[in-house]
């Protein structure tokens, strides 16, 4: 599937969703992010794994600021612009039934690394630069940042991020824990990020969903014992495949 503003292609349950505003570095407008929401609801038909990237230079820049220039803003809040697209487009992500891998390159700032942080994980590579530039702009965080940048790289490391609008590297975000892992170049990125969509895509579509299930648990920050006992206690009847994948593993 395919239009202007996003393009997706799936290939052995692995469906690559691919950002499409080249020329403007794959910068965010209401268009573009609501048809980043549709393609997330159709791969997830078919797809066990999306991977979400951007075309030519780029993850994304974030907010097209071009957009802003003409916006009215009420304390600084960016979701007014985008009439209730930007909201949508992070919960679509963070609430996908399957696994989503954000593989970003070149440039992910602000509203991108918002975006990016609602994925499963993040895969990189050493020289992508990242920055969250609400501060610069006069603007507030609302799709996330606050939240999410603070569990991946600590509360006062994210501070710190968040107060200087300062630029730091993939090859920092992996040694913060933002990333996964922080590749050498773009070519091993695509590579190594088609291997691990590849080992999702094969394994038991209901264990994953399992567990997408139960890593939610883990983020609601529940005492260690009461969700020990939420593991137990929850059941996954779509887990229908055990008996011939052991059976399989027999053989």
């Amino acid at each position: 599937m395919t239009n202007e503003l996003v393009k997706t292609d799936i290939e052995n349950h692995v469906a690559t969703v691919t950002l499409n505003r080249p020329d403007a570095l794959n910068a965010f407008t209401p268009e573009l992010l609501r048809a980043l929401i549709a393609a997330l609801k159709a791969a997830e038909q078919d797809a066990r794994v999306i991977i979400l990237e951007g075309a030519g230079r780029a993850f994304s820049a974030g907010v097209d600021l071009k957009l802003l220039q003409g916006a009215t803003f009420k304390e600084g809040k960016v979701d007014d612009v985008f009439d209730g697209a930007s909201l949508a487009a992070v919960e679509a992500i963070r609430h996908s039934p399957v696994p989503v891998i954000a593989k970003v390159h070149g440039f992910c700032f602000t509203g991108a690394l918002e975006l990016a942080l609602h994925a499963d994980f993040i895969l990189t590579t050493a020289d992508t630069k990242f920055g969250d530039t609400h501060a610069k702009w006069g603007l507030r965080p609302s799709w996330g940042m606050s939240q999410n940048l603070a569990r991946a790289v600590g509360v006062r490391r994210a501070r710190e991020l968040s107060f200087t609008a300062a630029t730091f590297t993939g090859a920092d975000a992996e040694r913060w824990g933002l990333a996964n892992i922080a590749f050498a170049d773009k070519e091993t990125l695509d590579t190594e990020t088609a291997k691990r969509a590849g080992a999702i895509a094969d394994a038991s579509p209901g264990a994953i969903a399992a567990y997408k299930d139960l890593y939610r648990v883990h983020e609601e920050n529940r005492p260690l014992e009461a969700a020990l006992a939420e593991e137990v206690s929850r059941d996954y009847p779509e887990i229908t495949d055990t008996m011939d994948r052991l059976q399989g593993f027999a053989k």
